[in-house]
């Protein structure tokens, strides 16, 4: 009996969601399975990937066979590293202390570049809307001098104009007044 690790589609129209399952292969997609060991959700990002590593691992060290999603799902996690490192225990190329040191600091360092990849998301969200609500902002500003520019008086600018002509004559009178004086 073949066995796969694999997907099972489940969730509505155009919002797929997927169950990580072990399978017998000739068992349809969305059929019988052996054990689900996780969820998949490519709708969020990044991808929510949730599985039991420890089931996952176990499953292909006794010789599940994961299709081409899965394994990357896999390698993107670890399991396949920690597979690798274990055959080389199991070979006594290294040590089981050397191999679970490999494994927490390759670890440690998926998970710091993988929460990297989060926060640079989230600030790039916010920038994005901070960007936004300045031009909002902008436009909002603009209408509203048009508005205050139509809402004034037609007769106050033509007033002025005939406030400033009455200004210039009398000081040209004034001028006038003092040098004949």
């Amino acid at each position: 009996m073949a066995v796969k690790i694999r997907l099972a589609r489940r969730g509505r129209k155009k919002a797929a969601q997927f169950d990580i399952v072990v399978a017998d292969a000739r068992a349809p997609r969305d059929g019988r399975f052996i054990e689900k060991i996780g969820t998949y959700d490519p709708n969020t990002n990044p991808a929510s990937i949730n599985f039991d590593g420890d089931k996952a691992f176990d499953w292909i060290m006794k010789g599940a066979q994961p299709t081409d999603t899965v394994r990357a799902m896999l390698s993107y996690r670890g399991v396949l590293y920690r597979k690798h490192l274990q055959l080389g225990v199991i070979k006594g190329a290294i040590s089981q202390d050397v191999a679970d040191e490999r494994f927490t600091a390759w670890k440690e360092q998926k998970d710091a570049k993988i929460e990297g990849k989060r926060t640079s998301l989230g600030s790039a969200k916010d920038e994005a809307r901070k960007a936004a609500l300045a031009a909002e902002t902008k436009v909002k500003e603009a209408r509203a001098e048009a508005l205050r520019i139509k809402n004034t008086p037609v007769a106050a600018p033509a007033a002025e104009a005939a406030e400033g002509e009455t200004t210039e004559a009398a000081a040209s009178t004034e001028g006038t007044e003092e040098a004949g004086a």
